[in-house]
């Protein structure tokens, strides 16, 4: 009889889930490429704060060498000083570490400036670059189009001294910039347009946070991305999709820079994959920056934002980010994904992990008549019901109680389970009660809340198993601490944040700030102010992750202090934003 190898059954499941650049990357490992080495590179811009759309890339960078024993630099694309700050470089290594992630070292593209540099004279000893001094505009003019051969700059053939005598005095300060570049002379009838005699270096004054006024030429992105892979000996250069067009280009420098030798053993090779997209987000950094310096939202880490740090204070999980990343996966083709499908990644991974506790967001008094004026009693309260190891604390039970506003209704439908006169509830943890009436204030608003305990019905005790269709949350009004809660939503009314704002600009001619002030979600904060928590919440620590009772998912807020609680709301317990939108859409 044949016996069923557990192991091979395991490995041939894990090879059906590989997403394509796995399968990649284990191909080349079993022919034997590279030596059989895999390095991957995480290459950010330092000119904002990473977004949910980065952690992407994080994932597959880090997490490809990891699962293959390889290595993941960090390396900072800083050849821009106009747009960079060493503040972006801090936050982008925070946010890693955040994830989860570890790189074997850190390089800068300024790292590779002299290298470069070289590499450019050497192509205009080669007449493979030239200097040209045509604005921008005639340069543009002069490219074509994808159907149509460009037109070769009256620059293109200056002879080499010339050219080398040009490209010195652009990085000497004496001239200004736009008024010459380096161009690499290709093919200006190419159909690839990026082949149309790129620009590769552009002068810049802007003193750079590494290397000062040393230099005043810049290369630009697609002259220094290649090539610094394969000075740091990267393997696979796992790119988004608009890099499908540059790669040729990729391969033509690295080709250069070799001059031409075999290389097919020893290069990087560039691969591309989807961009994360999400529906009611916009994630680009230009327009991120314009929220913040117009003071659309309170920093790079309003919990409002799809940054990293914005999801980090807000509650959210590296854990929960990167099962997100893993259910949506790598394809080849660009989708929108569905922010519900972010949110329920959140909630599976704080069900296991959040601390329960009680809180009350919209207060009213519950007086329990026939409790004894000053008796206090504890009880016991898990931490985590999926969690035994998570232990319990103690939270105190009274005469006099807040609970939620919205489960008290006088005159309730027939399937309304919570508190109403006549109708027993249970208070989590506690007792079972049933309600006798209320107090209303001259505006006819209810005040306070009166019921009688049964003090049989103690969790634990025999008769607390009597059968009750609602179950409520509740505080201690003399064990409970004032807190401010704080309800964020989506920041965007609409599904497609990012076409809106550009259908809105071409039709009315405005900026993208008067674009973004149209769809923004003016309700995607609530603060309140007159909550109520377990006083347990008060030794927690910022960040920790916590679920409001019959709530949702909260943290704590960085600026919470003993003298001022503060919370925020990560999500709620169920998807309803659906249904909202579905109900509007009727």
């Amino acid at each position: 009889m044949a016996t069923i190898n557990n192991d091979s059954k395991t490995n041939e499941e894990d090879k059906k889930s590989l997403n394509f650049i796995e399968a990649m990357v284990e191909k080349d490992l079993s022919e034997g490429k590279n030596k059989g080495r895999v390095q991957t590179r995480f290459p950010p811009e330092p000119n904002g704060y990473l977004h949910i759309g980065h952690a992407k890339a994080i994932c597959l960078d880090f997490g490809i060498a990891e699962r293959h024993g390889g290595v993941c630099n960090l390396r900072f694309d800083d050849t821009n000083p106009v747009k960079e700050d060493m503040e972006y470089v801090d936050a982008i290594m925070e946010d890693i570490k955040w994830l989860g992630y570890h790189w074997n070292h850190v390089y800068y593209a300024s790292d590779y400036f002299q290298q470069l540099w070289d590499f450019a004279i050497r192509l205009i000893k080669e007449e493979k670059a030239y200097v040209d001094e045509q604005t921008s505009e005639q340069i543009a003019a002069q490219k074509g189009t994808p159907t149509q051969p460009g037109i070769n700059s009256p620059y293109r053939d200056r002879p080499v001294e010339e050219n080398l005598a040009l490209f010195n005095k652009m990085n000497s300060g004496e001239l200004e910039e736009g008024s010459m570049v380096l161009r690499a002379k290709i093919d200006m009838a190419n159909p690839n347009m990026h082949f149309r005699d790129p620009i590769i270096y552009r002068i810049l004054k802007t003193p750079h946070a590494r290397t000062g006024t040393k230099w005043k030429v810049y290369p630009m992105y697609d002259f220094a991305h290649g090539q610094s892979d394969f000075f740091e000996g990267v393997t696979h250069s796992l790119c988004t999709l608009e890099f499908v067009v540059h790669r040729p280009l990729y391969d033509l420098f690295i080709d250069w820079l070799k001059e031409n030798k075999d290389l097919n053993d020893n290069r990087p090779r560039q691969t591309e994959f989807n961009k994360l997209n999400l529906n009611y987000t916009l994630m680009s950094k230009r327009n991120l920056l314009i929220l913040v310096k117009e003071g659309l939202v309170n920093g790079w880490d309003d919990p409002r934002m799809p940054t990293i740090c914005g999801f980090r204070r807000r509650g959210y999980s590296p854990e929960s980010i990167r099962k997100f990343i893993d259910k949506i996966g790598y394809t080849t083709y660009d989708a929108l994904n569905e922010f519900s499908l972010l949110e329920s990644a959140v909630r599976e991974d704080l069900n296991l992990r959040a601390t329960r506790v009680s809180a009350v967001l919209h207060p009213v008094k519950l007086i329990v008549t026939n409790y004894p004026e000053e008796q206090v009693e504890e009880l016991e309260a898990i931490n985590n019901p999926e969690d035994e190891s998570k232990g319990s604390h103690t939270i105190e039970f009274s005469k006099e109680l807040w609970i939620e506003q919205e489960d008290f209704m006088e005159d309730a439908p027939k399937k309304f389970f919570r508190m109403t006169p006549e109708q027993e509830v249970r208070l989590k943890n506690a007792y079972i009660v049933k309600c006798t009436g209320c107090k209303k204030n001259e505006k006819g608003e209810v005040v306070e809340i009166y019921c009688e305990y049964d003090p049989k019905t103690k969790s634990g005790m025999p008769e607390s198993n009597r059968k009750v269709k609602g179950t409520l949350h509740w505080v201690s009004c003399s064990h409970c601490l004032p807190a401010e809660v704080r309800l964020y939503d989506r920041l965007w009314k609409v599904e497609n944040p990012r076409d809106e704002m550009a259908a809105i600009c071409e039709e009315k001619n405005c900026s993208p700030l008067t674009a973004m002030k149209e769809i923004i979600n003016t309700d995607s904060l609530n603060v309140l102010t007159n909550c109520y928590v377990e006083k347990y919440t008060a030794t927690l620590k910022p960040f920790d992750y916590l679920q409001f009772q019959r709530i949702g998912y909260f943290n704590v807020d960085k600026d919470s202090t003993a003298d001022k609680l503060i919370f925020n709301r990560t999500v709620s317990l169920k998807d309803t934003w659906s249904k909202i939108n579905n109900n509007k859409s009727v």
